[in-house]
């Protein structure tokens, strides 16, 4: 059941007799439930129409007791699975003990977290934040001041080369350079200092570094949002090769993409087998700022993260950034233990193979029908396109039937469906995930959609 704060009326159709826990209500049903959301919040999202309640590893309950395998996985947030009990575990010892203190003062987590995460991923410095949106502001700004105070940009004149279909979250400054209307209309006046470019495009990069005053380049590995966006494999490379050519910062957001997700453990990575941690650090396209969120904490607690080395990290100082819990102990706890677990796990490695069967079992069926034309990802980040205008509610309806099926996934920009399960799968529910997909799309084709 979903504890919900006490109200004093409530619209429904139904009148149902609510068991009270601390001063609580119980929502006894998906209709009330829903029917709450619509009344008390914000309609700042669409949800899928399924109220879940509970979630165990690769599995999600509704309030009804239906069970689900989470394909989408909290947009990557949970790559260990739902409730991971060590996770969990860290978060319930830390929180008996000590919560927050603010960066007012020093507490016994922030410094072993510290030493810790920057040593996972091979950096000097790590600057800790909540939210991937709040990370990627963060990073905007260590840009810039950098620019200002290490390359010699005049102050207020720096660009930042961003790409074509980006998704790295919703604040201001982020939409002013966003390619989704719905995310910009009525939004302005918007943040100048931007510059746009095709993504998976090197030709493009190069002619946009020539422009004065460039201080970095901030970019997806694989666009998530935009439709699980593969560049080609040494585009990444190229960028890390151009950026330092030019004397300017490269900026790999891996909220979503990062922490095993696509079968590295970074997708800066590329297609290394890096078992859990890339230790070939000269194979792979090192980034100047690493941009973490996600997934870093399991999904347990709001917990993001902008790593680069000494250099660029020292032109933050007292006073220029800041953030009340970033860096709190239980933050500090949870993504230890969850860093933890993706290692110890060998979930890298497991979301590596997975990945390459789920594609190849894609692609046999694709072949058998009118209504899937593509398949694409890397590791359990993957996509399908659904074969109709993106304008059409396809995708969606094919969701909702999935969801009728017993698996939970969500349409974006249109008419492509994101599958990206938790990684702690195992390769016999991935075949029982794909039997669901191949005979919900075969039913939904039979019945002319």
């Amino acid at each position: 059941m979903i504890l919900i704060p006490l109200v004093q009326e409530i619209c429904l159709e139904e009148n149902r007799n609510k068991v009270k826990v601390n001063n609580m209500e119980l929502v006894q049903s998906s209709k009330e439930a829903i029917a709450l959301e619509n009344k008390h919040g914000a309609h700042n999202y669409h949800p899928l129409p399924v109220v879940l309640s509970k979630g165990d590893g690769v599995f999600m309950w509704d309030v009804e007791g239906k069970k689900y395998y989470d394909f989408l996985s909290a947009y990557s947030a949970v790559n260990q699975g739902h409730c991971h009990p060590r996770i969990v575990g860290a978060l319930k010892e830390q929180a008996e003990q000590l919560t927050l203190t603010s960066r007012a003062f020093y507490n016994d987590v922030l410094g072993p977290y510290e030493r810790f995460v920057t040593e996972y991923f091979g950096f000097d410095k790590v600057l800790p934040m909540n939210t991937g949106a709040e990370a990627v502001e963060t990073a905007i700004k260590i840009a810039r001041k950098w620019g200002y105070e290490k390359k010699g940009v005049e102050e207020n004149e720096s660009k930042i080369i961003v790409f074509d279909q980006n998704f790295h979250g919703r604040t201001t400054t982020i939409i002013s350079f966003s390619s989704d209307q719905d995310a910009r209309r009525n939004f302005g006046p918007f943040t100048e200092g931007f510059i746009k470019i095709p993504y998976n495009d090197t030709a493009a990069l190069e002619e946009a570094l020539k422009i004065d005053n460039v201080v970095g380049v901030l970019i997806e590995p694989i666009q998530g949002e935009a439709g699980v966006n593969v560049p080609a494999t040494d585009f990444m490379k190229e960028v890390a090769r151009l950026c330092k050519e030019s004397n300017v910062l490269f900026m790999a957001d891996e909220i979503q993409t990062g922490i095993g997700r696509t079968g590295s453990l970074l997708a800066v990575c590329g297609e290394c087998d890096c078992a859990g941690h890339c230790e070939r650090k000269s194979s792979y396209a090192r980034p100047d700022m690493l941009i973490l969120g996600k997934a870093i904490s399991g999904g347990v607690y709001p917990v993001s993260a902008v790593l680069a080395d000494d250099h660029i990290m020292e032109v933050i100082t007292p006073g220029t950034h800041g953030s009340t819990f970033g860096g709190n102990p239980v933050a500090g706890a949870v993504a230890m233990a969850a860093l933890e677990v993706i290692r110890d796990e060998k979930l890298t490695q497991n979301a590596r193979k997975l990945g390459e069967i789920f594609r190849e079992r894609m692609n046999q069926f694709i072949e058998t029908t009118e209504l899937v034309t593509l398949v694409r990802g890397r590791g359990l980040l993957n996509a399908i396109v659904i074969n109709d205008k993106p304008s059409s509610s396809t995708a969606w309806d094919i969701c909702v039937k999935l969801k009728d099926n017993g698996l939970l996934a969500k349409p974006t920009h249109g008419n492509i469906i994101r599958f990206a399960p938790p990684l702690v799968m195992t390769e016999e529910q991935l075949h029982e995930c794909c039997d669901i997909i191949e005979k919900t799309i075969r039913e939904f084709e039979k019945q002319g959609r």
